[in-house]
Formats: C-alpha cells, structure tokens, sequence
C-alpha cells in the first residue's frame, strides 16, 4: 500500500506502533542510536525570528530578527508595546513566504508510522541527552535543567505529542549545550501550544497552536500556526536555516556601562555599530554613554 503522507492515517492508531518502536529513558544518560526521521534543525529559510497566522503580541520584551505575520491587515496585526524588535512584517510577501515554508517544514515533521524515536517521560530534569530524535508520545511538562551534548554539527528533534495531540510546557525550565552544540541545531515540533514561563530556553519552537513566551530568555525561533505572544522575554533568534551548522544571529545593540558585566551580546559589535562604552575606556558611574569611532 502506498503510504504517500498526504495520506495522513489516524495518528492515533499509529501510537502503538511508534511506542512498540521506540525505547524508554530510564536514566539520566541517553544515547538514542535513532533511526527514522532525520535528526536535523529546522530548514526553515528565513530572517524571521517569530512567525504566527494572525496575531504577534509583545509586551516588554526584545526580539533579536524580524517577526511576521501569515495575514495581511485587518486581520493580521502585530502589537508593540514597549518592545524592543528587528523588524516588523504583518503580511507581507516575505512573511507569508516564509510562514508557508515553515508549514512545510512542521508537516515534514509530523509524526508518521515507521518513524523511530526515543521515548521520553518525566521533567527532564538532571538529564542529558546525545544528539537524536526524541518524543512524548502526549503533553510534555518540562522544569529543571536539560543539557544537551554533542559536536557542533550535532542536532536534536524533539517531538511533542505524537499521538495527535500533546502541549509543551516549561516553567523554570533551562536547556544547557555542551560539547560545542550549536543552539540552532536543536527542534521543538509541538503538536499543540507552547508555553515558556520564567525559563531560558533553546531551540527553534514549530508549535501546532499558540506560542506563549512570558520572561527568560528564548534563543531560537518560535513558529505557530496560530498566534505567538511574547511578555518580558529576551528573544534571539536564528538565521541561514539551510545550513547545517547554523548558529544564533550576530548578537547586537550592546549597550553596556562600565562595570555592568555580560548582556548577552557582542562587546565588539556594541550599540549597534558603534563602540560601547568599555570600549571607550569609560568609566564607573557613567553607564549608557555612546560613543562612535
């Protein structure tokens, strides 16, 4: 029988196959060996950090690359309010070519009977896992610290909710990389929506339903096909999907005083293309000064 996967048969029956076919965690240590869907990063090709169907809220936040939208105005918008963003695209040609390719990419990595994962269960927390293909099976309600360890041109697909249906959730959740992996490498396929609470998440989020980030950080890309609403939460996101060792976006607008220590941007690239202010040889008690070459 042809099983072409427009042929999309009852993911629910498929759960005992791909459960039969997968194996449990039962330490803290994985190695997966997987076989099946590729273990791989998102190809999505774009400049877009954040895409979403109709609506992008952000609410005291900062997104490091453009956020867009699928529909154009009047129903499409994007809410700004005392956000900090790349760029702004409320359905535009780029945006809605580029929400169309990761509609591509979420469908390629639905699950389907015969794929292979490893089977995970629990927080995660105290966990560290080799680079592969991993899964639950429903909703996944993650805490604590993840790490992930592998070369730089190692990934991780995590999908969530291969029975058809399944929630990510993360609260004080923190994803650590080891080894020399490369954040970007690292996939978030979610049949339903995604929440991240107070955590420092990693990796690009392909969420079936609404993406809510609320404080922490976020580095990666968050892709929904609904809406995606960003509250107090640092985003930087990734670029050059296509390749496979992509890494964050060149951090910038560093904009440090003398004496604040790291925020999570490039001191050699500060305020945007100018010098920062360490840069200067400023000194204590004169924070924010800008300078230029």
């Amino acid at each position: 029988m042809n099983t072409n996967r427009s042929t999309r048969l009852a993911l629910t029956s498929a759960v005992a196959i791909l459960a039969s076919a997968c194996s449990d965690i039962s330490s803290p240590v994985a190695s997966p060996g997987i076989t099946g869907v590729s273990s791989r990063a998102s190809l999505v090709a774009s400049d877009f950090t954040i895409l979403a169907n109709q609506a992008i809220t952000c609410t005291n936040g900062t997104i490091t690359g453009e956020v867009g939208t699928f529909q154009a105005t009047p129903t499409g918008s994007i809410t700004n309010t005392a956000c900090v963003i790349g760029g702004e695209q409320v359905g535009t040609g780029a945006s809605v070519a580029a929400y169309n390719a990761f509609l591509s990419e979420y469908a390629a990595l639905t699950p389907q009977i015969g794929d292979v994962c490893t089977v995970l269960s629990g927080t995660l927390d105290g966990v560290e896992l080799a680079p592969g293909n991993y899964c639950y099976p429903a909703a996944a309600t993650l805490t604590g610290v993840l790490t992930l360890k592998g070369p730089s041109n190692a990934s991780w697909t995590f999908q969530i909710g291969t029975s058809g249906t399944g929630a990510l959730t993360g609260t004080n959740f923190t994803v650590l990389m080891a080894g020399g992996a490369q954040q970007c490498n690292v996939t978030w396929w979610v049949a339903e929506a995604a929440t991240m609470t107070t955590s420092n998440f990693v990796g690009t989020i392909l969420a079936g339903a609404a993406i809510t980030l609320t404080g922490g950080t976020f580095y990666g890309d968050a892709f929904s096909r609904a809406d995606v609403t960003v509250t107090g939460t640092d985003v930087v996101g990734c670029d050059d999907r296509q390749s496979s060792g992509s890494g964050p976006k060149d951090h910038g607008k560093c904009n440090q005083g003398v004496g604040n220590g790291p925020e999570a941007c490039d001191p050699g690239n500060s305020n945007n293309r100018r010098t920062s202010n360490d840069e200067l040889g400023g000194t204590p008690g004169q924070p924010g000064r800008k300078g230029s070459k």
